[in-house]
């Protein structure tokens, strides 16, 4: 931003963005997370906001809808070995199988926890998804409160950690493996019916967490108030963390030591003005590409952004856009968008 000569203010390259966004994003209206899942449903669009948009996405690309009729989706991850699309529905308990010519499928029921009291556990089903280096699945498990591991061909299912000093975590949200194996996991209450208030609250935080095996379990961040989605940079210097906060809704940076700690932060993206514009949703979900190109939930759907955290580009449905994946070797984008899941073609030679 920058002042005129005159004393006015004249909004700078950003601000004329944001604007633009939350009037675009003015249709649909959430609140917090009880009211996240509001919004009325209308066609996918893309909106163009920068022209480095275009390397990504080629102008007349289509968003299309592969999967409905889901209670509430999340989680998405692309196995490129059975070319299909993994996606969880927390509520529901299932993970859910896409693949091409087939549709979408039940692939794991429960996918958390089984015999859950719903008084006491919202969402009783895994979250957020993620495969490690061998191509077993990682299951971020709301209900079951815990990091889990799920081998795709023996279907063997093991609790890799569910404690944190000795004291169980809330209901784990989203995760991101590391090249040598360690997870970075976040650890909101959403998964609790009472949430910060539940008697089933055993932490006094709501973490930013990460685990390496034969190591103990590390806080990193215990200051926010519902961390959410969660991504390294393609150099895993600076991790990314989404915070679903109805009053604050942001993105914040932290850049990383040699050890893979926490050495400073900063707010990256203050979604507030997109809130306060109407936008359904929250921050929530976040991949990261490549190039460094964050495509992160922010109230209003799916933006990608510059690691500078400078707009190029929005898809819209009218309601949250929860999370995203990279699919088939870069070529797709697949975004779990309340009871849809969508798919956007990204360009040939583009790598997502």
């Amino acid at each position: 931003m920058f002042d005129d000569p005159r004393g006015r203010f004249r909004p700078g390259r950003r601000e004329i963005l944001f604007g633009a966004m939350a009037t675009l994003a003015a249709p649909a209206f959430a609140g917090g997370r009880a009211d996240e899942r509001a919004g009325t449903p209308t066609e996918p669009r893309i909106h163009r906001m920068a022209p480095a948009f275009d390397r990504m996405v080629a102008p007349g690309a289509r968003v299309t809808v592969i999967a409905t009729g889901i209670r509430w989706a999340e989680g998405p991850v692309w196995v490129e070995a059975g070319q299909y699309l993994l996606f969880a529905d927390p509520p529901a308990n299932i993970v859910r199988r896409w693949r091409k010519g087939e549709g979408a499928a039940t692939f794991l029921e429960p996918s958390g926890a089984a015999g859950t009291d719903p008084t006491r556990i919202r969402e009783p089903g895994a979250n957020g998804l993620a495969l490690d280096r061998t191509g077993r699945l990682l299951i971020a498990n709301s209900g079951g409160r815990s990091i889990d591991r799920f081998d795709l061909g023996t279907r063997r299912r093991e609790v890799l950690v569910d404690r944190y000093q000795g004291k169980r975590f809330n209901s784990p949200n989203d995760l991101h493996v590391a090249r040598d194996g360690t997870i970075y996991f976040t650890d909101p209450p959403y998964g609790l019916a009472d949430g910060d208030a539940s008697s089933l609250k055993e932490t006094a935080v709501n973490g930013v967490y990460r685990w390496k095996p034969g190591s103990a379990v590390e806080l990193l961040d215990g200051s926010l108030t519902r961390p959410n989605g969660i991504a390294l940079s393609p150099d895993e210097r600076r991790l990314y963390v989404s915070v679903s906060d109805d009053v604050a809704p942001r993105i914040m940076a932290y850049d990383l030591d040699a050890t893979g700690r926490l050495r400073d932060a900063k707010m990256l993206f203050d979604a507030k003005p997109l809130k306060a514009g109407g936008g359904a949703g929250l921050t929530d979900g976040m991949k990261v590409a490549r190039d460094g190109t964050l495509v992160c939930s922010v109230p209003g759907g799916m933006m990608m952004m510059t690691p500078e955290a400078e707009p190029l580009g929005l898809i819209s449905t009218g309601t949250p856009i929860a999370n995203c994946a990279f699919g088939e070797q870069g070529r797709a984008l697949y975004m779990t968008a309340s009871d849809r899941v969508l798919r956007l073609p990204l360009r040939a030679g583009w790598q997502g």
